[in-house]
């Protein structure tokens, strides 16, 4: 698990050095990024593991190589990166606010949403920038792309640090999504956030709940993809939240190794992105819950060595999120679904294994949707 942890240790630290796209064809993911990581002077790296004194904004274009698999980072092996085979950035450039609603009205295209994508643990500045580009290009989801890059380090022994910075982030990122909220050019927003980026997620909208009274009507979607979060926390959260918050989809999978590591960090206590969804208490939770869609991803093969970023890495789970999850649709709607002769719901060749409230499996994903959307 260490040495899958550290992998990223043997790559070139700068590689977010811009470089001429050239002529390799190339497809382009514009950014912004706003982060709370202390700025650095070291070329191509731009902001390392340490607390900043105030949030940044940037504008990163990402150019991605056509020939790759979905779901992989094709990392430079060496600087510069070679745009025909390697993720490469074509521009970094420090933003100001008032420079955001241009890079708004250039990148949202019609629908005008905007996706904020909340990294997780053991995540340096440039693995959080590439990782988000692939998220978008493979999905072509049709939003305008906001990354929230938050403190982390980068290594599996600053755990306890990155928790605590993903704390100090907290206001930030609640501002971050209250700006786009409020913004008469924002027609709706979807929060996207990975492991113990999940917590700071929760945590910001819990902050917005508690001052203003509710999360605001244009934040409609919260995926958490492998929350590395306390269920029992998380459950109050929700509630601290009120009624009038936006519809949560949890990525969850019982052989998460990375959430293993993350129970024995945190008293044993078992993590929201690690539960077993068929068995109790969680199946009966999830029953008399409302406007919560579970997606178990335990039984696919084709993810990370870890288990812990299928989410990303699995291209059956980005189809899904760029063909209904990010644009706010039910995955077991009619438009997906087919009713059996018992009259329950199935995707595929699925079967229930649950109560007629939601829990089916989809080759090989099995899904939960709780009773009412709230």
């Amino acid at each position: 698990m260490a040495i899958a942890l550290t992998a990223c240790a043997s790559r070139p630290q700068d590689v977010l050095t811009p470089v001429k796209a050239g002529t390799a064809s190339t497809d382009k993911v514009d950014l912004l990024v706003a982060t709370t990581r202390a700025p650095t002077d070291e070329p191509g790296i731009y902001f390392n593991g340490e607390r900043g004194p105030d949030l940044t904004l940037s504008n990163v274009v990402v150019s991605i190589p056509e020939k790759r698999e979905v779901g992989s980072i094709q990392w430079p092996s060496r600087v510069p990166g070679d745009p025909a085979r390697d993720f490469v950035t074509t521009q970094v450039t420090k933003m100001q606010p008032n420079e955001a609603k241009a890079w708004f009205k250039r990148t949202s295209g019609k629908k005008r949403r905007v996706l904020i994508f909340v990294h997780g643990f053991n995540t340096q500045y440039a693995d959080s920038v590439f990782r988000f580009a692939q998220i978008v290009h493979d999905t072509d989801a049709n939003v305008a792309p906001v990354l929230f890059s938050w403190p982390s380090r980068g290594s599996i022994f600053d755990y306890n640090y990155d928790r605590e910075s993903a704390n100090f982030s907290r206001s930030e990122l609640a501002a971050v999504i209250s700006a786009a909220a409020t913004s008469p050019a924002v027609s709706d927003v979807t929060i996207m956030a990975h492991s113990m980026g999940g917590w700071l997620a929760v945590e910001a909208l819990r902050q917005i709940a508690l001052q203003d009274g509710r999360v605001p009507a244009k934040v409609s979607n919260l995926i958490l993809a492998s929350p590395d979060l306390d269920i029992d926390v998380f459950r109050k959260q929700v509630i601290e939240m009120g009624p009038k918050r936006p519809h949560i989809t949890l990525f969850v999978s019982a052989n998460d190794r990375a959430l293993r590591l993350s129970r024995l960090l945190s008293g044993r206590m078992t993590r929201l992105g690690a539960v077993d969804i068929t068995r109790e208490p969680y199946l009966s939770q999830m029953e008399s819950a409302t406007g919560i869609t579970v997606l178990d991803l335990t039984a696919l093969q084709n993810g990370d060595r870890l288990n812990h970023s299928k989410f990303a890495t699995s291209p059956e789970v980005v189809q899904l999120m760029g063909d209904r999850l990010i644009q706010g649709q039910s995955v077991t709607d009619s438009s997906l679904a087919s009713t059996n002769a018992l009259g329950s719901t199935t995707l595929g060749a699925g079967h229930v294994i649950g109560s007629a409230a939601g829990a089916v499996l989809t080759a090989p994903i099995l899904i939960f949707e709780s009773a009412a959307r709230k």
